[in-house]
């Protein structure tokens, strides 16, 4: 696969209607504001399998906290856990913070430039690599997340579901690199990705406003890959409130650090009954995590009601502080709707908890 394969497209008049496109209508997003590779990478990591609209937010609160990667590399794991808080995949921010520390400690504080040496740095990929090398320093590499494979099949009229996935890995990275904008490497990555976020889309591709379409050998939707089916799973969790005269507090539970999913992170004690009764029922509320979907009952319990704690350890968390701690993004949702938690996002520095 590659442009000799397809001898009827024109590679530079597909680039410059695709720049153009960019140019005229591209999002006005917060990272593209900026050249610097430290804001760029911070958004790469966070936009990986997480929603632009979710992301918007915590990105800026994330940079104001944190406005240099020396700031990230001397903050403490639960404070930059506390701002990731929401955005889901923690391993993400775990691997973000290790990076900044390695190269505050062996690079001077300055990221490499080429996507290769990029790679070298813990929790960067081939696809983040090369993000940060072709936007903030030029160099002449694709990149492919989701939306650019769906594009490039698109254009090829290339059976993903058909092709085995190595192979078509292969095909994919090739044809990609063939087609980068050698002056404007990350403008034309951005803008890949741009079309397939906006209208190359998986269901209803928009080809009638398609910069690109008359190169394009579908025109429409095409097989691929099927996704795994999404599961269903219902569980309760207790919403413990103390008040007293120095405030309100509510009673959290910190995950084990041998727990393979969000270790360390804080929640609502989990309970073993998913039934709750009506009486006792404060909310209910829907929640995803990766293939599940999750069914949560919140019932309203005192300390003594509880089960034991087991392998996790419990402390009363004053309201004031609830911005601040690494919470998961479920029990960020529930103390939000039950408003004891303001604010989605950390905005000012603070200390994170004592007890972590």
């Amino acid at each position: 696969m590659g442009s000799s394969t397809l001898p009827e497209w024109n590679a530079p008049r597909l680039r410059a209607q695709l720049l153009a496109w960019y140019d005229a209508s591209r999002r006005d997003l917060p990272w593209r504001r900026t050249a610097d590779p430290y804001s760029i990478w911070v958004s790469e990591i966070m936009l990986q399998q997480t929603r632009v609209a979710a992301v918007m937010e915590r990105y800026t609160a994330f940079l104001e906290h944190f406005p240099t990667l020396h700031d990230l590399a001397r903050a403490s794991e639960p404070e930059v856990l506390a701002l990731w808080s929401g955005l889901g995949y923690y391993r993400r921010a775990r691997m973000l913070h290790r990076a900044a520390q390695f190269v505050a400690a062996n690079l001077d504080g300055k990221l490499p430039a080429r996507s290769g040496e990029l790679r070298k740095l813990p929790g960067i990929g081939a696809y983040t690599a090369a993000a940060i090398a072709s936007i903030a320093h030029g160099e002449r590499i694709a990149v492919v997340d989701g939306n650019v494979e769906r594009v490039l099949c698109r254009l090829a009229g290339l059976d993903a579901s058909a092709t085995k996935p190595a192979r078509l890995r292969r095909e994919i990275d090739v044809f990609a690199n063939t087609l980068v904008h050698a002056k404007r490497p990350g403008d034309f990555n951005q803008a890949m990705m741009e079309l397939g976020a906006t209208v190359c889309l998986p269901r209803n591709p928009q080809c009638l406003v398609c910069p690109i379409a008359a190169h394009c050998s579908t025109r429409g939707e095409h097989p691929t890959a099927p996704r795994p089916r999404m599961q269903s799973r219902s569980i309760a969790h207790a919403l413990c409130i103390h008040e007293g005269r120095s405030g309100g507090k509510v009673l959290l539970e910190q995950r084990a650090a041998t727990e393979t999913v969000m270790p360390g992170m804080w929640e609502l004690p989990l309970l073993a009954h998913t039934e709750v009764p009506a009486d006792r029922l404060r909310m209910t509320v829907r929640h995803a995590i990766m293939q599940v979907n999750y069914s949560v009952r919140i019932q309203t319990m005192s300390e003594d009601e509880l089960p034991a704690a087991g392998r996790r350890r419990r402390r009363w968390i004053a309201l004031r502080e609830l911005s601040s701690m690494p919470l998961t993004g479920l029990a960020r949702k529930v103390l939000t709707r039950a408003h004891l938690l303001d604010s989605p996002a950390v905005r000012r520095r603070g200390p994170a908890a004592s007890a972590l």
